[in-house]
Parts: C-alpha cells; structure tokens; sequence
C-alpha cells in the first residue's frame, strides 16, 4: 500500500494482503490475511483522489475487497486486473458497489492532480504496468513488480523503448522493486521455466503435482503446454486456481488449444496420464498441496512413486511448514523435487537482478531512487545499484517513513506509525 501526495490530495497505488503473517515480526502468531493498517489515509479519506492497481498479485489486489468501505473512491485497472478484481468483489458482496474504472495498456489518465500513465512491463502475471506519476511539483516513476524478459510466455514481450523515453520526461524518483537485487546476474525467462518442467515430466510414469502460485498465469499455461506435449491431461485442483484461468480466457490470455479437464475426472485416469496443478506450495495447511498429503483431497488421491513438484520460490518465513509438507509426501512414498534440488529451473523470478536494474536506472536516469519491495538488505543493495549507475541520490527507508521529493529532498522517518491488521473473511 503506497501513498503519494501532492497539493492537498493521496493516491493510493495497490492495496494488498500476505497470507499465514504475524502481525509483529517477533510473534509466533500468525493469521491467515494480513494487510497494512489503513488508519492513516481512512482517516482522511476525502483527500483520497483515487486507488490504482498495478496488476494483480494478491500482494498487490488482495486486501482491497476488505478495506475499499474505509475508502470508498474510484479503483483504476487495466482489463486483466479489472476482471480479477470484479471476481474477488462478488464474493464479499460489493461488485455493484466499487467504482471500477477500467482502462487499456499504456492508456494515460487523471487522477485528482495527479496525471499517470500505464508503462507495460513483464512480470508472471498479464498486463503488469508500471506507473508514471506526473505532478506540478515533480515525476515519479513507479515500477511495481517487474522483470526483463522477452519470451514471457504471454503477454507482450520486454521492449526498452518506451522506457528509454522517460528519461525526456524529467523522473524525480523512481521507485523501485528491491526483491532481487542482492542476485547478480539476469532473472530466467519464463520461457526457460517450461522448458525445464517439460524435461522433468517427460521422462515421469506416474501421476505428477505442481504446486505453485494461484496467479501465475504464465506458469499455469507453460504446465498447460507441458501437458499436451507429454500426452497428459492437466486439472486445476481449488477454486482460486479455477477462477485464475477462467478469468484469463475471458480476456484472451489463455491460448486456444490448451484444453483443461474437469479436477473431479482426474481419479478415472492412467497416472501416467494426469498433471494436476494444486496451490499450497508455501506448505498452508488448508492448501490442496496439504489435502493431498493427508489424503483428504476430494478429487485426487496420490500413490507411492508419484511426483509433487514444487514450482515456485519459498517466501522466507515458511521454511518449517514446506519441510512438513515435504516430509507428509515422503512419508508416504510420494517424491518430492524443489528448485533447491535440481539444476532445471523448475521455478523461475519474477523480479530483477542486478543487471536488470543497473539497465532500468539508464533508461529512465532519475534524479533520485527510493527502492522499495524488499527487505532493508535488499532496499540498500539496489541504492548501491543506482549509485553505480550514476542517479544523483538515493534513500531508503521502512514502512511509515515520509520521503519528500519536492521541493527539498529527503525523509521523514517514522512519519505515521505503520503496523499490519488481520483481515477476517
């Protein structure tokens, strides 16, 4: 959840939710859906001019459903997350509510005093789009998720070319995705990703699983290929699975040809003949990955031998669940692959490395970088980046800090006191 301000208004630029979180780093209490306290802007919620969503990613869409009657503004999104987010309002009873305002890629727009502009960028999800903040008082470029990558799998290929325009466009700051930026090197192509889960599955005689993230459309239609090229059938087990690729046929994304069988038909079938693609990789324990480790999935049961590939990174934190996860199936027999245990890129980024952001602060060369999205240790490795890539200043922060960027630079810490909620479906 970021806010910027300028002459007496806020924009809100994404509002999402973690799963499974403490609300305070050092409790051992979780919950199920965290998001940031909201207090600060509902407080003010008339000088709120307007939410936008960069795409999305729960991280980035998935509180706005709980918190939206705190704001009660218009949300902007391109179609893709429009559509996301039209499916997540129904279900709390607000779709006639929100007031959506949907708009292509690329589309220029108002919003209070603010005038932005969608930049297209790819990310693991359709129509990932950066942000231009221009105001009277100065411009800010707001990366959002991203990644450099030319054969994304779908949606529009990586291109410089429109970022190697705003550089002409004066950029203040830009802000920065910092969840990368202690790797060296260049992320892998999603390209690369089906390539990979192709070799592994093709040589499988028995049933295999994928776990991964519920919004990674690409990935979902890289197994979707796998599938066909091996000869299998591919399920999606869950809802939040289901509801992802239905949306992405409703705007065009999920390629012709790619069939998807009904999960309740996947126990009539050979093992050799099924791929059945379940969330939970991060080891939730009311997760289809958990089901079919305990035997209590409705539409699949696994035998001795088969494959359960964990096709997505492990967010720090969720170490020891994923190592019960694992150890459930090996219990029983059930193989297991993580990324950590083979060289095949099984699972591939969706942020930048160090290479992609020394190329991204060229093309736009800001007058100051804010990284963001990160831990403080990446926060502080992609200022260095930027350093070396010759912006003049660099800051970097915590939640609740204030940066200032016109008409003097710099931040005020501990500006509002920032802490996290739980959100009760």
């Amino acid at each position: 959840m970021n806010l910027y301000g300028h002459d007496g208004q806020w924009l809100m630029v994404d509002c999402g939710v973690s799963f499974n979180e403490p609300l305070k780093p050092d409790s051992q209490t979780t919950y199920e859906l965290v998001c940031a306290d909201p207090s600060f802007i509902s407080k003010q919620r008339h000088r709120l001019a307007g939410i936008v969503i960069t795409h999305a990613h729960e991280d980035h869409l998935g509180a706005l459903p709980f918190l939206w009657k705190r704001f009660k503004v218009p949300v902007y999104a391109t179609p893709f997350t429009a559509e996301i987010l039209r499916r997540k309002l129904a279900q709390v009873g607000l779709l006639s509510q929100v007031d959506i305002r949907e708009l292509p890629m690329d589309s220029r727009f108002q919003v209070g005093s603010f005038s932005l502009q969608w930049i297209t960028l790819t990310h693991s999800i359709p129509e990932h789009s950066a942000l231009m903040i221009e105001t009277r008082a100065g411009n800010v470029f707001h990366t959002g998720d991203w990644k450099i990558d030319h054969t994304p799998v779908i949606g529009e290929r990586f291109t410089p070319a429109t970022l190697s325009t705003l550089r002409q466009r004066n950029v203040s700051a830009m802000v920065c995705d910092s969840t990368n930026a202690l790797r060296a090197g260049h992320s892998i192509s999603e390209e690369a990703c089906y390539d990979a889960l192709l070799n592994v599955i093709k040589n499988e005689t028995g049933r295999v699983v994928v776990g991964c993230f519920s919004s990674n459309i690409a990935r979902l239609v890289s197994i979707a290929r796998v599938a066909k090229e091996t000869g299998r059938y591919v399920a999606f087990i869950g809802r939040s699975l289901q509801n992802m690729v239905s949306a992405a046929r409703v705007t065009g994304y999920w390629p012709e040809g790619l069939p998807v069988m009904e999960s309740s038909h996947l126990g009539y079938l050979p093992p050799e003949e099924v791929i059945a693609v379940a969330t939970g990789s991060q080891g939730e324990p009311r997760a289809m990955l958990s089901r079919l480790a305990n035997d209590t999935c409705f539409d699949l049961t696994l035998d001795k031998g088969d494959l359960v590939l964990f096709s997505a990174m492990t967010i720090p934190g969720n170490e020891m669940a994923i190592g019960r996860l694992v150890e459930a199936f090996k219990a029983k027999g059930i193989r297991t692959l993580q990324a950590q245990d083979t060289d095949q890129p099984i699972h591939v980024s969706g942020h930048p490395c160090q290479d992609e952001l020394m190329a991204m602060y060229d093309w736009v060369r800001p007058q100051l970088a804010l990284p963001t999205h990160g831990e403080p240790e990446h926060m502080l490795a992609n200022a260095e980046i930027a350093k070396s890539a010759h912006v003049p200043r660099q800051l970097t922060g915590l939640n609740g800090d204030l940066f200032t960027i016109a008409p003097e630079i710099g931040v005020r810490k501990n500006a509002i006191k920032a802490k996290r909620i739980a959100i009760d479906r």
